[in-house]
């Protein structure tokens, strides 16, 4: 049997899942270098992880800079895989490449990857958040 302060946060959890199914997240003013989701303006990759926004480290993708001219998304980051369909923001020009390893374990994992430009993906993203992660790229 639960413990009453098992019961609220079971309770909690509950009430910010149905919020987020009845208020989707919204993306809006996308320009090079920014993104605004919900009012709040970011200046830096993002991270949509089942309806919470953390800023992407791209650390353990550097040692690919070279390899790509751009430090790329690789399996070392921290990858928001808990969903049913992962889209990713490339960029204002696509130009943040995606490594096949990525493609591989999100196939793996039967997650539907959905790549685009940033602007193409917030379309996307707009349209349907359900059951939905992504990784957004806001420069080049």
């Amino acid at each position: 049997m639960p413990t009453a302060e098992q019961l609220v946060e079971m309770t909690v959890d509950f009430s910010e899942r149905n919020l987020r199914e009845e208020i989707p997240m919204r993306f809006h003013n996308f320009c090079f270098g920014s993104l605004q989701i919900d009012g709040t303006v970011y200046e830096h990759d993002v991270v949509v992880d089942c309806g919470k926004i953390r800023k992407r480290d791209k650390k353990p993708s550097k040692k690919y800079r070279g390899e790509f001219a751009h430090t790329p998304l690789s399996i070392l980051e921290k990858i928001p895989w808990k969903c049913r369909r992962l889209v990713v923001g490339t960029g204002a020009h696509g130009s943040l490449p995606v490594m096949e390893a990525v493609k591989r374990e999100a196939k793996e994992r039967g997650v539907e990857l959905v790549v685009l430009t940033t602007a193409q993906a917030i379309e996307v993203l707009n349209e349907d958040m359900a059951d939905t992660n992504a990784i957004i790229h806001v420069t080049c």
